[in-house]
């Protein structure tokens, strides 16, 4: 009997040794699969992590030699942008460094053929286009050109268009009638072509250091102490005819910065920015 009980006790150690070194196995074939899946996930990880950066946005400023333009171009490339400016004279005549770096187009802004090649890429545009004269010049350089313009970029899928219009100067509006009918006109085909990227920048008089040939006017002797007088007179600025006569100057750079925030920021809001919105974004910092 005893003999009997000695052998059962001996097979049950042996089956429990048994079951131990199999489930001892398991357990480590299971742990080295689980690490050939940690590695496995670990590469996918790693390969996900190498995604190309978004392509550098291009910018095309109509206009951007003159005096508003060429501020615009020196924005736009300080903030990384690539930049392209089309123009009747083409390339500017600033020996400034930064104008290497601007991509210069000639070209008639009243004919639509000048804009296919000057188009070519381009995510935004900021028209610092218009002028003086006759009435009906007026109106065909600050209205029919930039019409053109407008639609040109929405039938190339340009995404946002700025235009740098301007303030209205009560009286002033009777005696420029030609270049307000322009402007009005353009802003309306801008807002009905780019109802959620087009944005309409109003300024009053734009100072700064103006280049005349080689001669330097510094219109800032004058905006600035104006700007900082006006700013304060804005009740003043509902009396009607004249009281928008004193609408403060703004300073060139502060255009510059916000043209070209409306047109690359997609939260900057659609519509019309008046002198007084101009001067409270250039006071935020760009993201």
């Amino acid at each position: 009997m005893r003999t009997l009980v000695s052998r059962l006790i001996h097979s049950t150690t042996s089956l429990s040794r048994l079951n131990a070194m199999a489930m001892s196995k398991s357990v480590r074939n299971l742990s080295t699969d689980s690490n050939k899946v940690d590695e496995h996930f670990k590469v996918e990880e790693a390969e996900t992590l190498n995604v190309p950066p978004p392509p550098t946005e291009k910018l095309l400023v109509l206009g951007g030699n003159g005096f508003v333009g060429s501020h615009i171009c020196r924005e736009a490339l300080d903030r990384g942008l690539t930049v392209a400016s089309l123009s009747r004279s083409g390339k500017s005549s600033l020996h400034d460094s930064w104008a290497n770096n601007i991509a210069w187009y000639k070209g008639n802004i009243l004919s639509t053929d000048s804009f296919k090649e000057a188009l070519n890429g381009v995510t935004a545009v900021i028209s610092c286009v218009g002028g003086f004269g006759s009435n009906s010049y007026m109106y065909k350089i600050n209205g029919t050109a930039n019409i053109n313009a407008i639609r040109a970029a929405a039938e190339q899928g340009v995404k946002r268009f700025v235009y740098i219009s301007a303030a209205d100067f009560g009286i002033v509006n009777y005696l420029l009638q030609g270049y307000y009918e322009g402007k009005r006109a353009a802003e309306t085909e801008l807002l009905t072509r780019f109802p959620y990227g087009g944005i309409i920048l109003r300024p009053g008089f734009i100072y700064g250091t103006r280049s005349v040939g080689s001669a330097k006017i510094p219109l800032g002797l004058i905006g600035s102490p104006l700007e900082m007088v006006l700013q304060h007179a804005k009740p003043l600025n509902q009396v009607p005819l004249v009281g928008p006569l004193l609408t403060p100057p703004v300073n060139v750079t502060a255009v510059a910065k916000v043209a070209v925030r409306a047109a690359t920021d997609p939260v900057f809001p659609p519509g019309i920015v008046d002198v007084y919105g101009i001067q409270r974004y250039s006071q935020h910092k760009s993201k």
